[in-house]
């Protein structure tokens, strides 16, 4: 399962490439390769994004759960598909005992929490006693909860052993 979806994943980041490459953009393909750690994140940050959406859509389409219930499942679902392909795909995380991939399990879905209560703590907060603009408070929440899951996630989570960076 894990290599199918590794090789999805070069093919269309190799066709990206070859079409940035094509269009005479060498320079934006040499950055993204400079960068292919932090712009995998962000196309599985924003893929995460959509598989969240579609889940609560779904949920609520389908089961008719309330709205607390459908968004539940939709942040777990979401969750998952996002701890998989950071793990596999943005910092190719290699656990060698089922301890390893235990702990960092749970200090993913853990910082995942902290930054979900962060941002629901901030947009109460901000929404409800202060009377900001909800939609630039989610988005600026959204910036913040981003940001704050690639540091947790680059330093503390999915962290390269001296051993892992040298191979």
């Amino acid at each position: 399962m894990k290599a199918l979806f590794c090789k999805i994943v070069d093919f269309f980041e190799n066709t990206f490439l070859k079409i940035l490459k094509i269009l005479k953009l060498n320079s934006l393909a040499e950055w993204y390769q400079k960068h292919r750690e932090g712009m995998r994140y962000l196309v599985f940050g924003f893929l995460a994004t959509v598989v969240n959406v579609l889940t609560f859509w779904l949920c609520e389409k389908i089961f008719h759960f309330s709205t607390l219930c459908n968004n539940i499942i939709a942040w777990i679902t979401a969750v998952i598909f996002a701890y998989v392909s950071n793990k596999w795909c943005v910092f190719e995380s290699k656990t060698n005992t089922r301890k390893e991939l235990i702990v960092e399990m749970f200090s993913f879905f853990g910082a995942r929490v902290f930054t979900l209560i962060l941002e629901t703590a901030l947009l109460i907060v901000t929404i409800d006693y202060l009377q900001f603009n909800s939609i630039i408070m989610k988005i600026i929440s959204n910036i913040l909860v981003i940001l704050l899951n690639f540091v947790f996630s680059k330093l503390f989570i999915f962290k390269k052993t001296e051993k892992q960076t040298k191979n």
